[in-house]
């Protein structure tokens, strides 16, 4: 496996997540090894994204998520846009994060979608959405192919959906980097068709 990529078999031992996003690449490179070291933390996402941006996403314990983050803003200086550690992360951030959620047939309901200027600010999003509303978190995309959005989808109830997309919007714009919130009520099985 790739050491870049989402590691789910082990993500049900991670209480938090910590994330960095940088304007440059070799920043990043930098970065990132200081967070190998600094803590006990395992390397979930690290890769180039749109408008050669660089981010980094790390799981561990509340402390080794906290060390390594903070080891990455002391080496970042300029090269910082955004960072975040999230302690008691919701369990069903990891699987979306790395794209692994599979919908069951009928699973799919009312679909929601939070929208971000930023890789940080939608994986934060996502963490509020799960944990305001018994939703399925199914997709995060971070700033591949998107100008360096990210966005998050997530089904579930009508109720819960809307309460979830309302939480993790407010997330976003809390950091001034929402681009849309959107709640379909019925959507069109097609919407749903790569998941299912």
């Amino acid at each position: 496996m790739n050491p870049t990529d989402t590691q789910p078999q082990r993500s049900g031992t991670f209480k938090a997540i910590g994330a960095v996003e940088l304007s440059s690449i070799g920043v990043g490179y930098q970065v990132q090894d200081e967070m190998l070291k600094a803590a006990s933390v395992c390397l979930l996402v690290a890769r180039t994204i749109c408008s050669g941006k660089y981010f980094i996403v790390v799981g561990g314990s509340v402390s080794d998520v906290q060390s390594s983050v903070s080891s990455a803003l002391q080496v970042a200086g300029e090269a910082l846009i955004d960072h975040l550690v999230i302690p008691n992360v919701h369990e069903s951030v990891f699987p979306a994060l790395g794209q692994s959620v599979v919908l069951a047939a009928g699973q799919a309901q009312a679909l929601g979608v939070i929208e971000s200027f930023s890789g940080t600010s939608i994986v934060a999003a996502a963490d509020a959405a799960a944990t305001a509303g018994k939703v399925t978190l199914f997709r995060i995309h971070v700033a591949m192919a998107l100008g360096g959005k990210g966005f998050c989808l997530l089904t579930g109830s009508l109720a819960d959906v809307r309460a979830a997309v309302q939480a993790g919007a407010e997330e976003v714009r809390q950091r001034g980097l929402l681009v849309s919130q959107i709640v379909i009520p019925q959507p069109s099985p097609e919407l749903f068709s790569e998941y299912i």
